[in-house]
């Protein structure tokens, strides 16, 4: 099955997230202090997948041109409007953080090494041991995020889903024109993106002024646009 590998990941975000929101016992220093360290390993995360690429230009090129379409779309914007109204659906009392906890979760979960290597040993070997592996680390992590940024963790389930869903059914097409050096190159250099764009989630978790970084997005999607393109010059 194409999207068991998938289909667990979601069901742990969800199950953490249950089980944090239920953790009330957090004080504020305790909150703070935890987000504080997550925010410290979310760093060392990023930097580590960052080292992965070989074209730092292409890189660079990728963050600049994506957010400058980012923030033409107002894909943050976007994103909180869909946290809000869940916010206002479910009725929180004053100050609730379901549209950060959505945003930040769906972000840490989402934009990473393993949801896309994952999701393609899924779809090109039937191999979901990486997403198993996936599964598991979000799962704690929701559980802690739950219990600081409150029960929006858990809908960041579904663009998880979606996103390692839709790139694993892609791959057992995707393999039939594409080289595998070629695919190899494009992952590393989307791995390098995603730890830029996860080292500015590391940064807001540690309350340095805010990046939008949900306006970086596209750059995940231009730099195999110009891996390909330099690929066909060179």
């Amino acid at each position: 099955m194409i999207l068991f590998g998938t289909i667990v990941n979601g069901l742990a975000i969800v199950a953490g997230a249950l089980i944090g929101s239920r953790l009330t016992r957090l004080s504020k220093g305790m909150q703070e202090t935890v987000m504080k360290a997550i925010g410290l390993a979310v760093l060392i995360l990023g930097l580590d997948m960052a080292m992965e690429g070989n074209e730092f230009l292409l890189v660079i090129f990728s963050l600049a041109f994506g957010g400058i379409l980012g923030e033409r779309w107002n894909i943050e914007g976007k994103l909180n409007g869909v946290g809000q109204w869940m916010e206002r659906k479910w009725k929180k009392e004053e100050g609730s953080s379901i549209a950060e906890g959505f945003i930040a979760s769906t972000l840490l979960f989402v934009v990473g090494a393993m949801a896309i290597i994952g999701a393609l040993d899924s779809g090109f070997r039937q191999d979901h041991s990486v997403l198993l592996t996936k599964a598991v680390l979000d799962g704690f992590t929701s559980v802690i995020f739950a219990a600081t940024l409150g029960i929006g963790v858990l809908f960041s389930a579904v663009p998880v889903v979606l996103y390692q869903g839709g790139i694993a059914i892609a791959a057992t097409w995707i393999v039939r024109f594409i080289p595998e050096s070629q695919l190899d190159l494009v992952i590393s250099e989307i791995t390098a993106v995603g730890g830029l764009m996860i080292i500015g989630i590391g940064l807001n978790l540690l309350g340095v002024p805010k990046i939008r970084i949900a306006n970086l997005l596209p750059a995940i999607l231009l730099i195999v646009v110009f891996v390909f393109f330099k690929s066909w010059l060179f």
